[in-house]
């Protein structure tokens, strides 16, 4: 079981996040989609009102003088928290791209774009008069971190990826997000249902007698006349969640040590010998690598290809993603295995 962090703890442990709040409201979900929000249990969420003081992923004070309404948010993950703790974000970098791999919640067509993850646009993101901004970054010293701070308007950095903690880093910042937006009875809601979502798919899979499969998630991206193929090693979160079940990663190649991501081609694949193998099953409009893939004789050959042991995820799971992302995850990996 992954280790929880819950705002109690974090402040009790380490002093590190720090939220000082007069009271709490109870509200009803704030702008946006009304039918949306009830349906994914946003009715009458508890709210904070007091002042917010925390510490961002790189020791950066965050200090509101009550918690954030109008937040944009540059990533997808952040975005998906958003979601998941009942708050529509103002603005949004890619959310056409969000709608596409995210399905673990509803993105309103209402929210304003603000460009590309990688570039957005910092005149339209702060035309909507955010109180928070929510980036992801990697250190310290990023460049969207050293834009940002020109501007009078708070900015919540949280940590890209950690394959050191995967899924605690995951969670961390869930539960960043939830104290500066006043959510944190949501969130513990929220990472309890996803704790008693990895205990019962636990039991789901050694019931079905699938404990100790070996596997590997793969997802790649046509490159010319070659296929590149991504494979989900030691210290990725989709991996991690495999293990979390009683699975065995078996991808034992050189990964990243934020995403825990390697690389490899066709032949790279052929050495994994009796590996189930699972796959995004999200088509990704820059090109569609499963049906070159199943172009290749020596890919076919691949003993998890050829027994039909290449299991594609249902789309829209987004492999990096926050906790309802990863109950998506989970559920896939149980239905794939035990049917």
């Amino acid at each position: 079981m992954f280790r929880r962090t819950t705002t109690t703890a974090a402040l009790t442990a380490a002093g590190a996040l720090m939220l000082a709040a007069c009271g709490q409201t109870t509200t009803a979900a704030d702008s946006g989609d009304s039918e949306k929000k009830a349906s994914a249990g946003c009715e009458g969420v508890a709210t904070s009102t007091g002042p917010v003081s925390l510490t961002d992923s790189f020791g950066n004070k965050v200090e509101l003088d009550k918690p954030a309404e109008r937040v944009a948010v540059l990533e997808w993950q952040q975005t998906e928290d958003l979601l998941t703790l009942c708050v529509d974000p103002v603005a949004v970098a890619d959310g056409e791209g969000f709608r596409t791999w995210d399905s673990a919640e509803k993105l309103p067509k209402s929210v304003t774009e603000v460009g590309t993850r990688g570039e957005p646009n910092l005149e339209t993101l702060f035309g909507t008069n955010p109180d928070l901004i929510v980036v992801e970054a990697y250190t310290a010293e990023d460049e969207i971190l050293e834009q940002l701070a020109e501007y009078d308007v708070p900015v919540l950095a949280t940590k890209g990826a950690d394959a050191k903690d995967p899924v605690g880093n995951m969670v961390t910042t869930f539960e960043m997000i939830a104290e500066a937006t006043g959510r944190e009875e949501q969130a513990d809601k929220v990472v309890g249902e996803l704790e008693d979502k990895i205990a019962a798919s636990k039991k789901a899979v050694a019931d079905a007698g699938a404990a100790g499969t070996e596997f590997v998630y793969y997802d790649g991206w046509v490159d010319g006349a070659n296929v590149a193929i991504r494979p989900f090693g030691q210290g990725s979160l989709i991996g991690e969640l495999g293990e979390e079940l009683g699975l065995k990663n078996a991808w034992t190649g050189k990964v990243d040590p934020a995403y825990g991501l390697g690389q490899t081609d066709i032949e790279g694949m052929t050495t994994l010998g009796e590996a189930t193998f699972f796959h995004t099953g999200t088509v990704d409009p820059a090109g569609d690598v499963n049906a070159e893939l199943a172009k290749n004789k020596v890919w076919t050959s691949i003993p998890a290809v050829s027994e039909g042991r290449d299991h594609a995820f249902p789309a829209g799971i987004w492999t990096f993603g926050g906790p309802r992302s990863a109950e998506q995850v989970l559920d896939a990996y149980v239905d794939l295995l035990t049917k």
